[in-house]
């Protein structure tokens, strides 16, 4: 019998910024760990401003640049279905923690927790919105995001039966 992965969505507001920079990082570890079949991934927005497209240029351009591929996004808004096809439903800000639990359903499969939580040592629980800001914006999110990802995969493999080996 197969055991079915381990399933995380990343969630921002409009899902053009930040939540596809944890989504291109986190398949691209899934890839290159060879953990494909075991952890899988999306995202979503809180907000429907940008159904269908694509991620901001400026996040697919300074992703690009660390070898991140956004070629597969496209922006949709979270729905209650979600809490029962996902493992963590993990927000980047408190705003959409909220939105998420306001939003939870009983008997869900999801915990809804902040992504940045798994980052004591960052200070921060609210990852900035780099939409409004310059090019230190989105290195920062590349920056915090790399560093969740690896935790969050590190976290559950930690947790796996089978031990931090899969």
């Amino acid at each position: 019998m197969k055991k079915e992965p381990i399933r995380f969505l990343f969630v921002c507001t409009g899902n053009i910024c930040r939540s596809p920079t944890a989504h291109a990082i986190f398949r691209q570890r899934i890839t290159s760990r060879n953990l494909t079949g075991k952890l899988a991934c999306d995202s979503a927005g809180t907000q429907a401003y940008h159904l269908g497209e694509g991620a901001d240029l400026r996040s697919v351009e300074h992703g690009t640049r660390r070898g991140y591929d956004f070629s597969f996004h496209q922006a949709r808004k979270v729905k209650r279905s979600d809490f029962h096809e996902f493992d963590w439903i993990l927000a980047m800000d408190r705003s959409h923690l909220e939105f998420l639990q306001s939003l939870s359903v009983p008997n869900q499969r999801a915990q809804v927790e902040m992504f940045l939580s798994v980052l004591p040592k960052a200070k921060l629980l609210d990852m900035p919105d780099p939409y409004y800001g310059g090019d230190p914006g989105f290195e920062q999110v590349l920056d915090l995001c790399e560093a969740a990802c690896d935790r969050w995969i590190e976290k559950v493999l930690e947790a796996s039966p089978e031990g931090p080996k899969i």
